[in-house]
């Protein structure tokens, strides 16, 4: 890791597409194979041999050169390219969150990934009142320099969109660019592509799952230092969004309602739980402002620096393993118990992970893969 920013070659971005879109990769193990390897290459190349030792019957799939140059190609034919981690249009505070993608595949104007940005989610089925809320908090925001980050879904977020377009806005989606969802917000999602930015960690053709969406709204939080949640319903999606944020050090803001509203009762909830009360743009200005002149993080990616690694013995790979199970388990939890080391412990779960055996949670607990 180095503070010294990086610009990926041709071949190198081809690499880190490839290693990411790898069977049983994420941002997690990928962070740990380009630390421990030095570069995608190398990792590549180590994939296979990893990934028996962790138990896995058969090395795990890793897309081809041409699949990566066609899926580089399709995403240019929309106008389209990849941002890497530790590039200078990398969002800066979405660097901070552990889970970072390596690549981000942008459409639009890269210069709004580097500006300050507030997040506004909530209910799909919005009133009116709330439409009018958010329409008034992301014209209010936008005019004073932030931009505005949603989840382009039907709703809250369209409204957010729609009214911080012409000071900037940025639409994360669940699935490809090549896969807009939902259908209705297909034209508001090239509107965003041409006037403000559109991003996405999925490859071209992916349709969009139930569970891409929480992945989703990790980035719509990760990109912003608040994030504003004006209707939302016990267990819905922007209260997920709102938990993400609080668990990665961002504000969390939420405007109340009647408690006669069911789609209030989430927002009140947070406000229970200490989210800052806002009615009006200027609420979340006084919230965010101080934070606007934080420095980002300087941690990068390198591609040419190998970290240590002390293979783990047999007696400590049994003592790691014995403790892991369907219950989801921190890492820390696992040195602290086992006595193994915390490089150890980490070599142990990249392995279990490229093998197919192991279920990270958003939490970054673990758990065997049953």
């Amino acid at each position: 890791m180095s503070s010294r920013g990086v610009h990926l070659d041709p071949g190198q971005r081809r690499d880190w597409l490839r290693l990411i879109r790898t069977e049983n990769v994420g941002p997690r193990a990928f962070r740990s194979l380009i630390n421990r390897f030095g570069g995608a290459a190398a990792a590549l190349d180590a994939l296979p041999a990893l990934a028996r030792r962790g138990g896995g019957l058969l090395p795990p799939r890793i897309p081809s050169i041409t699949e990566a140059d066609a899926e580089i190609a399709a995403l240019a034919r929309l106008g389209g390219r990849l941002v890497a981690l530790g590039e200078p249009e990398y969002p800066p505070f979405l660097r901070e969150i552990d889970d970072a993608p390596p690549l981000l595949a942008v459409r639009g104007r890269l210069d709004l990934l580097t500006r300050p940005g507030v997040a506004i989610v909530g209910s799909r089925n919005a009133s009116g009142a709330g439409r009018t809320m958010t329409a008034r908090i992301a014209r209010g925001v936008g005019a004073a320099g932030w931009v505005v980050a949603s989840g382009l879904a039907r709703g809250i977020d369209a409204v957010a969109h729609e009214a911080s377009l012409p000071t900037g806005t940025i639409a994360v989606i669940a699935g490809g660019h090549d896969r807009p969802y939902p259908r209705e917000n297909e034209v508001l999602m090239e509107r965003i592509a041409a006037e403000g930015a559109v991003l996405s960690e999925m490859p071209m053709g992916w349709e969009p799952r139930a569970r891409d969406f929480p992945r989703r709204n990790r980035l719509v939080s990760g990109l912003s230092l608040g994030v504003v949640v004006v209707e939302a319903a016990e267990r819905s999606g922007s209260l997920i969004t709102a938990r993400l944020a609080g668990e990665q050090g961002r504000e969390v803001l939420a405007v109340p309602g009647s408690p006669l509203d069911p789609r209030a009762s989430g927002t009140n909830g947070l406000i229970r739980q200490g989210a800052t009360l806002v009615t009006c743009a200027e609420d979340v200005l006084e919230a965010l402002d101080p934070l606007r002149g934080r420095p980002p993080p300087l941690l990068v990616e390198e591609e040419d620096a190998v970290m240590p690694v002390h293979e783990p013995d047999e007696d400590v790979r049994s003592r790691v393993l014995a403790l892991l199970g369907p219950v989801p388990m921190a890492a820390d939890e696992m040195v602290a118990m086992s006595g193994a080391t915390a490089s150890e412990v980490q070599i142990l779960l990249l392995e279990l992970e490229l093998a197919g055996r192991l279920e990270r949670h958003v939490n970054g607990t673990v758990s065997l893969r049953l």
